[in-house]
Formats: C-alpha cells, structure tokens, sequence
C-alpha cells in the first residue's frame, strides 16, 4: 500500500492511497466463497454452486464492496503511517485504477498545533460580595408573596391588587377585535395589560363603570392600533388585596422544612446560606468567564470547519431544549434554527475545547474524583431529594461522564487562575447577580 499526503490549506489535507491489486483480489476471493457457501441459484443446491458460476454473476458486486471495505479498513493504516491526526470525518472519493488495483483519496482537516505561551498573563477581577440584612430581607419577601393569597378588599382598586373587570375597547367609536374581555382577572402593576388600563382602574371600587383612555405603543403588534389611542369602558366587578404569610406562621416555615420552634430567626440564616451559595456560584462563573475568554484571546485557534459542523447539532438541541420546543425533526429543527444561529457559539466552544485539552496535557492535569463528588453533591443539594438525584445521575453514564467534563474543567481553570495577576472589586450582590445593574 502506496501512500502520499498533501497539504490543501492551513488544516487541509488530502491522502492518496494505493491498494495493489493482490490485496483486492484476496479480499473479492474471501467475498466470493462467503457468498459462494449461502447462494442459490437455479439447477443448484444451496451453497453448491461452481465458484466459475458464482464469479460469472457476483464478481463484480464482489469487487465494489470489497473496495468500499479495503477503504475503510486500510484508512487508518494510512493515517497512522504518516503520522497526521484528522479532526473529522473524511471525504472519500475512488480516483483511479492501475490493473488491477485502484486509487483512492481521503480529504479532512487535522487538529491544530497549539502553542500555549501567554499563560501567565491573565488578568482577573474578583467580585467581593458581602451578603446584607437588605438581602435577606428582599429574599424573604420574595418567599412570602411566592405564598400569598388574595382576599376581597372593601375598598377602591390600588397597585398590587387583583381585579376581576369587564371592558370594551373603541376606537373612534369602534370597536375593534380583541378588545373586549369579560371577568377578566388580573394582579395590577404585574404588565399583564398596557400601563394606562392598569392604572386608569386604580382609586375605583366595585361596581364603578368608567372609561379609560390608553395608548397603544409605536410597535404594537396590532398594525391598526400601533401608535393610537383607545378608548375602553370598564367595570369593576372584584378587588382583592393580597395577604401574605407571617414570618412565623407555621404552614408558611414547614413550606421551608422549619418548625415554629425554630421560627424567623432560622428561616433569616437559611436564607443567607442559600443566599451566599448563589453568591459563591455566580463569583465562581465570572472567574471561570474571564479566565476562558483571556485564554482564548490570547491564543486565536484555527478551527477546523468539521468540527464546526458537529457542534452545531448539539447546540440546536440545546436551544430547542431550552425553548421547550419537543422532539422535533432534524430537518425541521433545521428550518427554524438555522446553523447561522450558532455559527459563532460553535466557533467558539470547539476552539475552548481545544485549548483545554491541550492545558491538560501541558500542565498534567487529571480528574479529581473527590471534586467529583462535591460537585454532584452541591448538584443535588437544590433538589428536595437529593439522594435520590444523585442515584439517578449514577445510573446514567452519559450524564455523569458530563459532570465530570465540567469538573476537569474547573480544575483547568483553577490551574490557569493560580497563576493570574487577581484584584478584587467590591460589589453588591445585585451587580453580582444581575450585571445590567452596575450602569
């Protein structure tokens, strides 16, 4: 077997093979008696038909599988013998005959070679959050009304109340489709409806009729109303205000798996502690955010175009995941996510992949069971049963192999921090948590 490789671009490569024609003829002979020992063809018993016979009908049948297999089979001896890494599936395609024998070409993309010499440069800036009683206090509010209940109110509509209403909207007298509702229920000030309704029914009680003038936005959906002014004439036919639980009523810290025995006060230090869990995994991803982003900017990648193409599959699936969009066709997953989408994320994962793979080797790096464990342990600890979550996720080896890719990838960035230049900026965890919030 003759083989010569050829450079085609920066990763591309391009493998000629030759396969002499011995190697064909054994390879159709082993073909042939296979098919020899099952045939059966008229005036013959299974399996006893001349090889003369045999070869007459199935030679050439024989020939193009055998070569289709000598492909697949001696590619890997080709690869290794000039010592190339594809990245990829290749191309294959049959280009010649000389007697005998035959020719094929093999196209793919080889990994990159990979320099990593601006390690030591990183610069990183580590977020200081201190967790506050205004904190604690925001969420502990937010589990009281997550519990709340609406009692009927004997008194006028005010913000935060629910309502139950009947209107009809008109525009120049008219009325037009979609603005009419009857017992319409609604919390006022939620954005259920536009601004000038939710406020226009605000200082009325029960049983008023009133009319509401609203103006409808520059891009609202409704091409006839976009830009206009309506008017709506509504009635109030319920106002509810809304109650929440008590620090330490019992329904309300049982919800929370706490006794009145141990009341607010406990509820207050749970709080705090998942408070400064969420701080800890937020200031633990902007580290890991900046430590990958550096690492890339400071060694641009050449990527090849195949593995491109295997990463946008995986991130369609995500998306269409993430928009609850079900089990779709691929083609039809295609049509309405489209590679473009994803072009530039997948771009970019697969480069990030590269480069930790070769941190990996360059600094020796190997998983750490124990971090492991911790990492399916805090995993499970957001869940009410997290035993039971952790025995699910040992039983599915593609999802604990998962877990550990993410483990072994902290520890590549935990590598790479120590040995950054790290400042610390103060910030409160409202900028943490919701970084729009710092302009």
């Amino acid at each position: 077997m003759q083989v010569h490789l050829e450079t085609t671009g920066a990763l591309a490569r391009r493998l000629r093979v030759q396969i002499p024609a011995e190697r064909i003829d054994s390879a159709v002979a082993k073909r042939l008696k296979n098919i020899a020992s099952r045939a059966k063809l008229p005036g013959f018993r299974p399996g006893k038909a001349p090889m003369k016979v045999i070869e007459a009908q199935y030679k050439d049948s024989a020939r193009y599988e055998a070569i289709n297999d000598l492909v697949r089979e001696t590619y890997p001896e080709a690869v290794d013998k000039v010592q190339v890494q594809p990245a990829g599936y290749p191309q294959f395609e049959i280009t010649g005959a000389e007697g005998d024998g035959f020719e094929y070409v093999a196209s793919f993309e080889v990994y990159p070679v990979i320099v990593l010499d601006k390690l030591s440069g990183l610069q990183i800036s580590k977020p200081a959050v201190e967790i506050s009683e205004s904190d604690i206090d925001k969420l502990v509010d937010n589990l009281r009304k997550a519990r709340r209940i609406f009692k009927e109110a004997d008194r006028p509509a005010a913000n935060g109340d629910s309502v139950k209403v009947d209107f009809e909207g008109k525009l120049d007298g008219e009325a037009f489709a979609g603005g009419k509702g009857e017992d319409v229920e609604f919390e006022i000030g939620a954005g259920q409806f536009l601004p000038d309704l939710e406020n226009g029914i605000v200082g009325h009680a029960v049983g008023e009729t009133f009319t509401v003038d609203v103006a409808f936005p520059a891009d609202y959906r409704a091409e006839a109303l976009k830009g206009k002014t309506a008017q709506f004439t509504v009635t109030i036919k319920e106002v509810k205000e809304v109650q929440l639980p008590a620090l330490d009523d019992a329904e309300f810290l049982a919800a929370h798996g706490l006794t009145p025995e141990q009341g607010a006060e406990a509820l207050r230090a749970k709080a705090r502690q998942a408070l400064e869990n969420e701080r800890n995994k937020a200031v633990k991803a902007r580290l890991k955010s900046q430590v990958l982003d550096q690492l890339l900017a400071a060694h641009p990648v050449e990527v090849p175009a195949s593995l491109i193409e295997q990463e946008l599959p995986r991130l369609r699936e995500e998306a269409a995941a993430r928009m609850n969009m079900g089990k779709i066709k691929a083609d039809k997953a295609k049509e309405l996510l489209p590679d473009q989408l994803f072009e530039a994320t997948a771009k970019r994962r697969v480069a990030l992949g590269l480069l930790i793979g070769e941190v990996i080797k360059t600094k020796n790096i190997t998983l750490d069971s124990a971090r492991v464990e911790q990492a399916l342990a805090e995993m499970a600890a957001d869940y009410e049963q997290p035993e039971q979550v952790q025995q699910f996720y040992r039983s599915r080896p593609d999802m604990m192999q998962g877990l550990r890719a993410v483990v072994l990838e902290d520890q590549v960035v935990d590598a790479l921090a120590a040995d950054a230049a790290i400042s610390e900026v103060s910030q409160t965890l409202e900028q943490l948590l919701n970084p729009q919030a710092q302009a």
